[in-house]
């Protein structure tokens, strides 16, 4: 059995006074992709951020147990939220530049921007792009990160036929590496041999 690259035991998520889901216990190996689906606030936007350490886990005393969830990678991650994390004032070029000198990756994003339909736009300060082209610069930030693992919150919104299938091709690719791929997704997209969890199947 090849080692996990994703444990995830006992987790909890909840919203003010409301349990959302769990127990909730994942374990992902190389190569593979979860989708979580499920209507909006049902807790998929929580579970990403709780898996990238931005939310800890409910500590439910009173569901029998004392313990806080654990999550355990093995590996690194990339996140991309509904927030691209790109300074809106910068032009796109200088704005995805920041972010490599603090990762400390020296080589061009080049052809990532040019497969994702982003090389004419480096001069274009962020807040003039449209919500596709502004999911599609958010994915050229997760690219850059060369992280093994991809965690990815609605990343189709926004995207027309192409650019659905071009999300799509580079999660398959990113598998193929041997990185695991998460998506919160409302919308259908295709991984094939995915598994899927629907929240409201882990009601709290």
């Amino acid at each position: 059995m090849q080692a996990a690259c994703l444990v995830a035991w006992e987790l909890y998520c909840r919203r003010g006074d409301r349990l959302l889901f769990g127990p909730l216990d994942l374990w992902l190996e190389p190569g593979e992709a979860l989708h979580l689906t499920g209507p909006n606030g049902i807790g998929k936007t929580s579970l990403i951020r709780m898996l990238a350490g931005l939310l800890r886990p409910f500590v439910a005393y009173d569901m029998g147990s004392s313990a806080m969830g654990s999550i355990t990678w093995q590996g690194s991650f990339a996140l991309q939220d509904e927030r691209p994390a790109l300074d809106p004032h910068l032009p796109l070029g200088q704005a995805l530049a920041f972010w490599q000198r603090l990762d400390g990756h020296a080589a061009p994003l080049d052809r990532p921007l040019e497969r994702l339909g982003l090389s004419h736009l480096l001069d274009v300060p962020v807040r003039y792009l449209s919500t596709g082209q502004k999911k599609r610069a958010a994915l050229a930030r997760v690219i850059g990160q060369r992280a093994d693992h991809w965690l990815l919150d609605e990343p189709l919104n926004g995207l027309d036929r192409d650019g659905v299938a071009l999300v799509e091709a580079l999660i398959a690719e990113r598998r193929a590496e041997g990185g695991t791929v998460i998506i919160a997704s409302h919308q259908p997209v295709v991984m094939p041999g995915a598994k899927t969890i629907d929240l409201r199947d882990h009601p709290a």
